[in-house]
């Protein structure tokens, strides 16, 4: 391996990882937001029948990073390996951990005066509630992504890992897809299982519901994104500039 190709590599993986934990520690943010899918769109409400009852596309804002994430752990993956993955992945719930610390202890913290007088222009009645509102979530809710999180890139890296070999390397559409499908099953219905059923009163039957909701929109929109990987092998295969590498 030459200097220059592992110079090229280093700052692949640094750059790499840098947009994996910027998505990571955001999409845990934005998560505290429900959106719904179909006025965003503009469309009639879906009301999907799931085990005989009607739901919507009401989702965590979270999933707009998620799909980004994951492919990320693709790219990481063919790259670096399994072992690139799981590296990334500790450091990111190490990230997310020390986050919400923060977080929490900046909503611990009394608002200046002038600062809380500024929620009259605004319209809304206290800054340190709407602020607290934002930004404060369930102490199972953060438990359940962190662990989803962890759980669904571990399963990812080793599927993934699995379809190259079974593919003798080919069909990247194959093990980018396959793992996704893997991964994001567990990642969809284990933060709810831990943050709404184990750690509220929400029952099973809604978990699962909601959890497949969840899960139908991620499989799509892995299945969208299948080009946008094949343009990143592409230029990251001109950058690196060396077809020979073992990326194992």
């Amino acid at each position: 391996m030459n200097v220059k190709f592992s110079h090229r590599r280093n700052n692949l993986f640094l750059i790499l990882g840098f947009f994996f934990l910027t998505n990571a520690i955001v999409a845990e943010f934005i998560g505290a937001k429900i959106f719904s899918l179909e006025k965003t769109i503009g469309i009639a409400p879906l009301n999907l029948k799931i085990w005989g009852d009607s739901y919507n596309m009401d989702m965590t804002a979270g999933v707009l990073l998620w799909p980004f994430v994951f492919i990320l752990t693709d790219i990481i993956n063919e790259y670096f390996g399994p072992k690139g993955v799981r590296k990334l992945s500790y450091i990111a719930v190490l990230m997310l951990v020390y986050s919400f610390v923060m977080v929490r202890a900046a909503m611990g913290l009394e608002g200046a005066d002038f600062w809380q007088f500024s929620a009259q222009n605004l319209g809304i009645k206290s800054m340190t509630n709407a602020f607290n509102s934002v930004f404060g979530q369930g102490l199972m809710i953060i438990l359940g992504s962190l662990v989803a999180f962890l759980i669904g890139q571990i399963i990812d890296a080793f599927v993934f890992a699995q379809i190259k070999k079974k593919s003798q390397n080919r069909f990247i559409w194959l093990r980018a897809t396959g793992s996704t499908v893997v991964s994001q099953f567990i990642d969809s219905y284990v933060v709810l299982v831990v943050a709404f059923y184990l750690g509220g009163n929400y029952s099973l039957k809604w978990v699962l519901q909601v959890g497949t909701i969840n899960y139908l929109y991620k499989l799509a929109m892995a299945i969208i994104l299948l080009p946008l990987l094949y343009f990143l092998h592409h230029v990251i295969d001109n950058y690196l500039g060396d077809k020979k590498v073992n990326r194992n």
